[in-house]
């Protein structure tokens, strides 16, 4: 069990619009129009703040997801959101302790662009921020940005290498003691303390240096979510916050060490990564009450919604194949439409193991986007939840409610308070920085270690 850890769990929320149920916008207790609504973001932050989870998590896409119609005109999901580190720099004004993780993908941005943003949000926020590293599963994307071809998976993961190397270049720009703004010397800025990056790499070419001081945090804390092997491999290298999407304790292990047993060989030790399994965790006073929650969510979802959401994680058509939602649901073969290499393996490992239907494959995943999903009593999930994290399966969990605002209230006010009284999560914050929520130490510049 979890005593067996001398660390406490970390827990941070992810929110999804309307919640990460694929037919959450329907619940009467969702904010159908959640995705531009800035009232709807301003009340979830400060219920997550007073909590004292670690971080409020936004994904992001630059392209509207390709769907059928049907299931475009039924889904909530893919349209219409806002961008996410605009709408940061919002909620960074009405919180002061909780961090702010938002994603931009290397594949179409530059280095520079990124850098600024998030140096400008850990300044804004005074050191909440966080970058989550992606590298756009989404190939339409690529006609947005003026490429006919989405980039191959792993010409994706090395262009991510370099954009990461040469983001971290730029926010040492500054020495942390380069703008005395000294009125009466009339000295604004030391010259000498600032420093041109002049990158020459093979995707990318870029002088600097970059127009912002040094982050409050030295670095943004740096997020990433690949589940396959090159994705691994980048987390290994660059990553402190790990997002998982493992289905079972049993795999959520195995990517744990192998993770962690990758760091070495970038000169890197296991207590400078926090990895996070996704988690809906659907809670209740009893586990009759919980299940009801759940199963009515389920009602609500239009089976093509159902269908185009299993061809999106799987890059192949179901209804194409003549697959019916109560048929066996198929083993497929890895190809390259595929986006997440890693949710494929889960999928076909799961419905190899307990013979799924198609329907009950998306049933499986609806609610958590492909994530883990725990249903039952407060204490049901919190000892599900202890048994992950005591077995070393995890540091802790992003936490996915499946509809907002209500379910984020029923986590917040019933499972928080149980793991704070089992000892197993803090009570209120003990830092002022995303890094101390995470326990992560604040990088030196590259620069401070050249100078000795």
């Amino acid at each position: 069990m979890a005593d067996a850890r001398a660390d406490r769990m970390h827990l941070g929320v992810f929110f999804n619009h309307t919640g990460h149920h694929i037919a959450s916008w329907r619940h009467p207790k969702a904010d159908a129009d959640a995705g531009i609504n800035i009232d709807h973001y301003v009340r979830l932050a400060q219920i997550a703040e007073a909590a004292g989870l670690d971080f409020l998590f936004f994904a992001d896409s630059a392209a509207t997801a390709e769907r059928t119609r049907e299931s475009l005109k039924r889904s909530a999901q893919y349209t219409a959101y806002f961008e996410p580190t605009t709408l940061l720099g919002a909620l960074a004004m009405v919180t002061k302790r909780i961090g702010l993780v938002a994603t931009a993908t290397t594949s179409y941005n530059e280095p520079y662009n990124v850098a600024r943003r998030f140096a400008s949000l850990d300044h804004i926020s005074k050191g909440r921020a966080a970058w989550n590293v992606v590298t756009s599963g989404n190939a339409s994307e690529a006609p947005n940005f003026g490429r006919d071809e989405h980039y191959e998976h792993e010409d994706r993961y090395d262009r991510a290498h370099e954009f990461v190397k040469v983001v971290h270049g730029l926010w040492d720009s500054w020495d942390d003691d380069a703008f005395p703004r000294d009125k009466a010397s009339g000295v604004f800025l030391d010259p000498d303390k600032m420093h041109h990056l002049n990158h020459r790499g093979e995707h990318f070419k870029v002088r600097g240096p970059l127009n912002i001081p040094r982050p409050v945090q030295g670095y943004p804390v740096i997020f990433q979510a690949g589940t396959s092997a090159a994705g691994r491999e980048l987390a290994a290298e660059t990553a402190e916050g790990v997002f998982t999407s493992n289905l079972t304790a049993e795999t959520q292990k195995e990517h744990y060490d192998d993770v962690k047993g990758r760091m070495h060989k970038f000169g890197r030790t296991p207590d400078q990564m926090v990895i996070l399994p996704g988690l809906t965790a659907v809670v209740a006073p009893t586990r009759e009450e919980a299940r009801a929650k759940w199963d009515y969510l389920q009602s609500l979802i239009h089976p093509q919604v159902g269908m185009d959401y299993l061809t999106m994680l799987l890059g192949t058509d179901l209804t194409a194949l003549g697959l019916k939602p109560e048929d066996p649901f198929p083993q497929l073969e890895m190809h390259a439409k595929v986006t997440s290499q890693g949710m494929f393996r889960n999928i076909m490992t799961t419905a190899a193991r307990e013979n799924l239907t198609v329907r009950q494959m998306w049933e499986r995943l609806a609610g958590s986007r492909g994530k883990a999903t725990m249903i039952g009593s407060v204490k049901d999930v919190a000892d599900e939840m202890e048994h992950w994290f005591g077995m070393g399966a995890c540091d802790g969990f992003i936490l996915q409610p499946s509809y907002l605002p209500g379910e984020l209230d029923d986590v917040c006010q019933l499972l928080v308070p149980e793991l704070q009284r089992r000892g197993v999560l803090r009570v209120g914050y003990e830092g002022a920085t995303l890094r101390e929520h995470m326990g992560l130490k604040r990088p030196r510049s590259r620069y401070d270690h050249a100078a000795g």
